[in-house]
């Protein structure tokens, strides 16, 4: 029996459709089943914690696809985990290898020297645009770039949490001590963290009523809400009383390179 002409031109569409609809559900369970990123990062810190190789992990970082990371990357949390990692992860790794870079500074935290998911980064986008959500470098945290492309858009953090200044290392000897984050730890690590370099570099004086406390408060006094909020945060980790309002001195910065300060847990 001959099948009219009409019949199979409609079975021949509805079979392409078919396959159309199955070929993005076969893609999605590819995304799905790819390596967790996120955890990713932590191994690339823990690697460079021990002394270990590292350049697989690297490479898997550089080619992972935007699409594949930003799946991953859903909440702040999530993007603060990964991101502090990888910065504090490279700042180890590239000064360690070459410390004559930290002689200017300035040029080497601009400069990009990082790439993650095909995007060449520096150390001030990853902190400033990414972690701080587009946050303009110098004007003390009060200030946001409106003029950002897609890429920060895609993964910056809705919102600044200011814990994250104890939390990053950019290889002076006044930096927080290194630690290896991971989503369901984050929030008692990095309060554990802040706290320990908190005890370490603030100062007051019950008799003047002043406290002397690390000069990131000023520099980012934005992130933490001005004076007000500086004082309550010293507050919320036991610097100084409660019921005290000192007057704030900030202590001055060792940029002296200094590597290799692991927090011990």
């Amino acid at each position: 029996m001959k099948i009219p002409l009409l019949i199979c031109i409609t079975i021949l569409l509805a079979f392409t459709n078919c396959q159309a609809k199955v070929k993005p559900n076969l893609e999605i369970a590819k995304e799905n089943s790819s390596e967790n990123y996120i955890e990713l990062s932590a191994e690339f810190l823990e690697s460079i914690i021990n002394d270990k190789p590292s350049k697989e992990i690297q490479n898997k970082l550089e080619t992972v696809s935007i699409k594949t990371l930003s799946n991953q990357l859903t909440t702040d949390i999530k993007k603060k985990v990964f991101w502090i990692n990888i910065y504090n992860a490279y700042i180890q790794l590239l000064l360690n290898e070459h410390p004559e870079l930290y002689e200017d500074r300035g040029e080497f935290f601009k400069k990009n020297r990082i790439t993650i998911a095909g995007e060449a980064l520096s150390f001030d986008k990853i902190e400033h645009g990414i972690i701080r959500s587009s946050k303009i470098k110098l004007s003390l945290g009060l200030l946001r770039n409106p003029f950002v492309g897609k890429y920060e858009r895609t993964f910056r953090t809705k919102n600044t949490d200011p814990r994250i200044h104890f939390a990053l290392n950019c290889g002076a000897k006044s930096c927080p001590l290194v630690a290896v984050y991971r989503v369901e730890n984050f929030d008692s690590k990095i309060d554990a963290v802040a706290a320990d370099f908190l005890i370490k570099t603030t100062s007051f004086n019950q008799e003047k009523n002043t406290v002397a406390a690390t000069s990131l408060f000023s520099w980012f006094r934005g992130d933490f809400g001005g004076k007000q909020g500086i004082i309550q945060f010293l507050q919320q980790y036991d610097q100084i009383p409660t019921s005290s309002t000192p007057d704030l001195n900030f202590t001055t910065y060792d940029w002296t390179l200094s590597l290799n300060n692991y927090y011990n847990e």
